[in-house]
């Protein structure tokens, strides 16, 4: 961790960005079987260097978990990773632009409707697509083996129907039947459960930033202040010189 911050530093400015920040960030007192608190001192050791690049302001650190309960409160008081956002499941457009950004390298058949398929996903995750896009890539590559597979058996045959077949493209079309079984045979990652529990927990981070939502200067502030000190002044007139 020394080495990573001590890099971080010489590289400066940059971004330091720890993904599934609960693996290494835990909350200290229980890891009593992990070789006598190695976790512990790996999450002290990320405090201290924390604490230590806050003053230059040259190194930005980023972390993302999908466990923020299991996070070392120590690690998010201000100072540190102090800006908490909760990052809710891709919306309509996002999950378009996930399907096309996995597509965007692969043969589609003009009939696909990739708004479509965004449409009928909701509560999916980018993984969730990802792993659409995939199943239905393997399933016109079988597709394309078998017919390929077939041909040539009719060609070792001696027949003549191989005449008649159309030589087929090399590359095959993802067609709209295979994004079909591949929707069928797909499930979501994250339950509805889960999902109410991350929302619960960005509720609760919202209220907490609203919580001095009605703070206001007074309209006259220094009037405000020289009133306070003028009363404290008269106060201490009354007291006895503690240097006299």
């Amino acid at each position: 961790m020394r080495d990573i911050f001590a890099k971080a530093r010489g590289a400066a400015p940059c971004v330091l960005f720890f993904d599934e920040l609960d693996s290494i960030a835990s909350a200290r007192g229980g890891s009593s079987g992990d070789g006598g608190g190695a976790a512990d001192r790996v999450i002290n050791q990320i405090l201290t260097e924390i604490d230590g690049v806050g003053a230059k302001k040259n190194v930005f650190i980023i972390g993302a978990t999908n466990r923020p309960d299991i996070i070392d409160p120590a690690l998010m008081r201000p100072g540190r990773l102090d800006q908490l956002v909760y990052i809710p499941m891709p919306d309509l457009e996002s999950r378009l632009g996930i399907l096309k950004s996995c597509l965007r390298k692969s043969p589609i058949n003009k009939d696909v409707d990739l708004n479509y398929i965004a449409m009928h996903t909701d509560k999916f995750t980018g993984a969730d697509l990802t792993e659409i896009c995939q199943r239905a890539a393997k399933l016109a590559i079988r597709e394309s083996i078998a017919r390929e597979s077939e041909r040539t058996r009719l060609a070792a045959e001696g027949g003549d129907m191989d005449e008649d077949v159309e030589e087929e493209d090399l590359v095959p079309e993802i067609m709209p039947s295979h994004f079909e079984e591949a929707v069928r045979a797909s499930r979501r990652s994250v339950s509805d459960a889960q999902i109410a529990k991350y929302q619960s927990f960005g509720a609760v981070l919202n209220t907490a930033r609203g919580e001095m939502e009605q703070f206001r200067l007074p309209a006259s502030a220094g009037d405000a202040a020289t009133q306070g000190f003028a009363a404290a002044g008269a106060d201490d007139e009354d007291e006895d010189d503690l240097y006299n």
